[in-house]
């Protein structure tokens, strides 16, 4: 497996072909191997942005999907006008239904988008990404605390045990 991701004299590595076209015929022990080859690629190519965003896809889909944001995170920081890594990070917080953020990176993908097939891709994510925001689709932020309600509702729930026990 580590051999799919060589140097050359162009550019520090050739992308080794991606296995998740069709996630139903990748075994879990292939992407194991193929996730630590591209771990060992970033390690010795820290700058490398479309490693860090093969890496990211590769840990969401193993289910990683901690690791998979921060490898997504380090591809947009070393390289902040790379398309896929943009593309990639917003379609991961599409997934997670956090739509506010899916929207602003995916905006800033269209931005950089440079043929019409990465435009009609960002906008056709786009459109779904507003779509389920209109329909009301949004993971709830939590802006503000829950301890006045969960104060109430233990004082409320403490009261009817106490009438019923006198009762």
């Amino acid at each position: 497996m580590a051999t799919d991701l060589q140097a050359s004299p162009r550019t520090p590595y050739v992308l080794p072909p991606v296995p998740w076209r069709d996630p139903h015929t990748v075994s879990p022990e292939k992407l194991l191997d193929y996730i630590r080859a591209l771990e060992q690629a970033c390690v010795e190519n820290s700058a490398s942005s479309d490693l860090r965003t093969c890496l990211g896809m590769a840990y969401a889909m193993n289910y990683d999907v901690y690791k998979s944001m921060d490898a997504l995170e380090t591809a947009c920081e070393i390289n902040p006008n790379n398309f896929w890594a943009r593309f990639k990070y917003a379609e991961l917080h599409y997934r997670l239904r956090a739509l506010p953020k899916a929207e602003e990176e995916m905006l800033l993908a269209l931005d950089l988008a440079t043929n019409s097939f990465e435009v009609a891709l960002s906008r056709k994510q786009l459109l779904e990404v507003r779509r389920l925001m209109r329909e009301g689709t949004v993971k709830p932020a939590l802006t503000r605390s829950l301890a006045v309600p969960a104060l109430v509702l233990a004082i409320m729930s403490a009261t009817v045990c106490l009438m019923a026990a006198w009762k």
